[in-house]
Order: C-alpha cells, then sequence, then structure tokens
C-alpha cells in the first residue's frame, strides 16, 4: 500500500504528505501554494504520478514474491527495509519523548503493520485493481463521516454501487476472504490517518514516521518468521524485498514531498484518488491480471467517489476561508 495522511487538523508535512490518503482532508496536505502556475505544475503532477506508479508496481512486484516468502513474509520485508532506511535517513531521537508521544507512536505503527498485513493478504486472493478499490472505501467513510455534508452522501452511495459491482452482487465474483482482507486494511487505514496526523504534531520533521516504521516492523516480525522461517534471509528473497520496500514506501514518500513543495493540496489530494485506477493497470501489466467490463465500471465508479469527495471539501474550506479586503 502507498501511501500514503489526510486528517483534521495541521501534522507535519514529513509525516502527512507523503502518507495523503486519496479521501481525506485536503487541508491536512501542506499546501505550498500554486507552483508557479499552470506550466510550473507539470514537474510537481509528474512526481506524484510516478509516486503512484510506484506504489502499485511494487504492490504487483509483492504479489509476485509472494510465492517464495508468503503474503506475511512479504510484508515483513517490506517493513523491515523501510524502516531501516527511514531510521539511518532521518536518524530520530530516542530521549525527551513523553508516554503519550511513543503511545502514539506505538499505535501508529500497529496501523502501519495492520494495514499492509492484511492488505498483502487480500492481494494475495484477488486482483491488486478489485483490492485497492476496496481498501479505499475505509478513507472515503472516514472523509464523508468527519464532513457530515448532505452531498457527501452522493459520493458514498457511488462508493457503495462500485462495491456492488465489484462483488456481482454478492462477491461471487471475487474470494470473500480477499475482499473481507481488503476492507478491513480500508479500516486500517483509516485508523492509521488519524494517528498520522497525531505523530505529526508530537514529532519533527519525518523522525515520528521512522520510529512508528521501526515498530511496525519488530510488531510484526514474529508472523514474519513463523511462515517464512529461513526464506527471509534469502539473498534472491531479501533483494526483491528490497525491491518492494523501496517502491512501495521509500522512493514514493521522497517523490510525493519533493512534489507537495510546489503543487497545492487539492490538486495533490485528486491525483492521489486515481490509486485504484493505477493499480488496475499495475495489475494488468505485471500480473496479467484483467478486469471484466463490471470490474472496470466499479473502480471508476469508487474513483469518481474519491474526487468528488476531495473536491466537495475543497469547495466547503474555500467557503469558509476568511476574506481579506
Amino acid at each position: 500500500m502507498s501511501t500514503p495522511s489526510a486528517d483534521p487538523g495541521t501534522p507535519s508535512p514529513a509525516v502527512a504528505a507523503p502518507l495523503a490518503a486519496p479521501l481525506g482532508d485536503p487541508a491536512a496536505v501542506p499546501d505550498s501554494g500554486q507552483g508557479g502556475g499552470r506550466r510550473g505544475s507539470l514537474g510537481p503532477v509528474g512526481l506524484v504520478l510516478a509516486g503512484g506508479l510506484s506504489v502499485q508496481f511494487g504492490a504487483a512486484l509483492a504479489v509476485t514474491l509472494m510465492p517464495r516468502a508468503g503474503a506475511l513474509g512479504v510484508v515483513t520485508l517490506r517493513l523491515a527495509v523501510a524502516a531501516v532506511v527511514m531510521l539511518l535517513v532521518c536518524r530520530p531521537r530516542l530521549r525527551g519523548h513523553s508516554r503519550a508521544d511513543w503511545g502514539t507512536v506505538v499505535v501508529f505503527g500497529a496501523a502501519m503493520a495492520g494495514m499492509n498485513g492484511l492488505f498483502y493478504q487480500a492481494v494475495d486472493r484477488i486482483p491488486l485493481g478489485p483490492a485497492v478499490t476496496l481498501e479505499v472505501i475505509g478513507p472515503l467513510a472516514l472523509s464523508v463521516l468527519a464532513s457530515r455534508r448532505a452531498v457527501n452522501l452522493v459520493w458514498a452511495g457511488l462508493a457503495l454501487a462500485g462495491v456492488f459491482l465489484l462483488g456481482g452482487g454478492g462477491f461471487d465474483g471475487l474470494d470473500p476472504a480477499g475482499a473481507a482482507f481488503a476492507l478491513a486494511a480500508g479500516a486500517m487505514w483509516a485508523a492509521y490517518i488519524v494517528f498520522s496526523a497525531r505523530t505529526g504534531r508530537r514529532f519533527p520533521q519525518a523522525d515520528g514516521l521512522a520510529l512508528a516504521m521501526g515498530v511496525g516492523a519488530l510488531l510484526f516480525l514474529p508472523l514474519g518468521i513463523v511462515e517464512s522461517g529461513a526464506e527471509l534471509i534469502d539473498p534472491v528473497t531479501l533483494g526483491l524485498g528490497a525491491g518492494v520496500a523501496l517502491l512501495s514506501s521509500v522512493l514514493p514518500y521522497t517523490l510525493e514531498l519533493l512534489a507537495l513543495r510546489r503543487l497545492p493540496a487539492p490538486t495533490f489530494a485528486v491525483l492521489m484518488s486515481l490509486e485504484p485506477a493505477i493499480a488496475a493497470g499495475a495489475g494488468f501489466l505485471v500480473l496479467d491480471q484483467a478486469l471484466s467490463a463490471a470490474q472496470s465500471a466499479a473502480i471508476a465508479l469508487v474513483v469518481a467517489a474519491s474526487i468528488g469527495a476531495v473536491r466537495t471539501q475543497v469547495g466547503r474550506r474555500k467557503r469558509q476561508a476568511p476574506t481579506v479586503s
């Protein structure tokens, strides 16, 4: 999974921006202005799209690794490698934090581990595109509930229609366990959004993110060892796992941080709403996972609901913003 926080409040850019959920409050992603106008926006837009491609093709690579290491083993490798890289780069301070600070980091790390673990269980059973589409329902539900506007019922209805189409009217077309894992991953994604924002308010720069990754890796390590054992240290498996970590975590976080220096937050949030469509493309190109017409329509409905929810919140904030005479 990508990518990832958009939550009411203003978390640290280094934590919230690279983890922005497609459907949360766009205001939580740092708004860096107009980025030099329409001509200059092509650069950051390309960076965001490249980050999305990196996340989803990293997920596709993870699926190819699962026969060697298992779903839990792949998650363990992804979290461990990403944690090592982030801890070395950020070098977070371990002293000077309160018990509440550490409690927030631990919950954030647990949410991160749970989200990844459930999602990889899902893509081990159902195609990548539908898995990401179902997972997105969690952030969409959070966005709709936080907004409390009637128009968001329209977006919720579109998303539910998409879920209905994905399930073929009753999830006969998808493995029920895989669909359940994807929906559970979406619920963990919503929790992840909330606690990424809280972590950002308590820790400077990306320190909280690095520490949470370390916590998530430690929590998941026993599960990976039980499932995969010595396969985790096989050179080929370890190399592929490092590739998953770099594609799914390190590279997209970096690209999105660079983009957010010049890209308006609402534009970023809309672009992140395209994740299910990008995932479907990655599944088709890398895993040969062709989608039916109904599944393609379902993904389109959820993407439309995502963009609609983002635009509704943007319009609401513009109306509420004080005018300067």
